[in-house]
């Protein structure tokens, strides 16, 4: 099987499982998450492979992580993610992409990204729940971070952390490659 394949059945369960532990129905969900009913039946059937948006979407109407929406192995206290088992989630022909290092439940979904934009990518992201903290740290390049409309750059060896409630894009402005780590902090559901 392969991991695509891994990752369909993974996700096929875990919707599921949550949706149902948290007593939400499909219709439930659907208006929660913001898409559509028809979607998230393909996605428990693991008959579609959905984009990242909408798993985050799914993964924060549920209150729960992208790792563990993804997680097929339910392992012990300790969990080790070797370099060639994070997740890449999202990527362009340019040689961007983002990777879901790790990720906890605790006390509500916690996960820890690695991004890389190449020069004029840009990836805008939807508002997450109220609450939703998300801390980014550059490695290299220079971030032009917009949240709510309003443009912040965050060069090498710097940090920034925002409320990613509202709007929010990453991009990459410069003529060199950005990289940074970035921690997004979901409250759970009540």
């Amino acid at each position: 099987m392969s991991d695509l394949d891994l990752l369909t059945q993974s996700l096929a369960r875990n919707v599921k499982r949550w949706r149902t532990e948290r007593g939400f129905t499909l219709d439930a969900l659907a208006a929660r998450a913001g898409v559509s009913r028809g979607m998230l039946i393909q996605i428990e059937q693991a008959r579609t492979n959905p984009s990242i948006g909408t798993v985050v979407k799914i993964g924060d109407a549920l209150g729960i992580s992208v790792t563990t929406l993804l997680d097929y192995e339910q392992g012990p206290k300790v969990r080790i993610v070797p370099a060639e088992q994070a997740v890449r989630l999202w990527h362009t022909d340019a040689g961007s992409y983002n990777r879901l290092l790790a990720g906890t439940e605790a006390p509500g979904p916690l996960e820890m990204w690695d991004w890389r934009l190449m020069p004029g990518d840009r990836s805008p992201s939807d508002p997450h729940p109220v609450g939703t903290v998300e801390l980014v740290h550059v490695t290299a390049g220079e971030l032009t971070l917009t949240v709510d409309g309003v443009e912040h750059r965050v060069p090498t060896g710097a940090s920034a952390s925002f409320e990613a409630s509202t709007p929010h894009t990453y991009a990459n402005d410069g003529d060199v490659p950005m990289e940074m780590v970035m921690a997004v902090s979901v409250p759970p559901v009540r």
